[in-house]
């Protein structure tokens, strides 16, 4: 079983930062890729930030761009999202995603951490 804990988020104001962090636990053979989701109300879940694992290959959604960081500890399983300058549109639950394999030689999957909320508002 794969466990994602999160933590880093709570209320901001306009123009503030967050930073937050997953850390992967449980028997993952291995770990292709991490990354950050967030679904704000009455939206669709949508990418965020994700990195590759093994050569650090980054991708951002254009509305973060320029704003959010996405780094890896790879030696911690752990993944992290510098979030600066937010804005209020950033306001959402925030997901961590782990893609990978339990044992050598299946397919891969996502998994998913539990949540946490990132509230900017004035």
């Amino acid at each position: 079983q794969v466990q994602l804990v999160e933590s880093g988020g709570g209320l901001v104001q306009p123009g503030g930062s967050l930073r937050l962090s997953c850390a992967a636990s449980g028997s993952i053979f291995s770990i292709n890729a991490m990354g950050w989701f967030r679904q704000a109300p009455g939206e669709q879940r949508e990418l965020v930030a994700t990195v590759v694992t093994n050569d650090g290959t980054t991708d951002y959604a254009d509305s973060v761009k320029g704003r959010f960081t996405i780094s890896r500890d790879n030696a911690k399983r752990t993944v992290y999202l510098q979030m600066n300058s937010l804005k209020p549109e950033d306001t959402a639950v925030y997901y961590c995603n782990l893609k990978g394999s339990l044992l050598p030689i299946t397919p891969t999957r996502n998994y998913w951490g539990q949540g946490t909320q990132v509230t900017v508002s004035s």
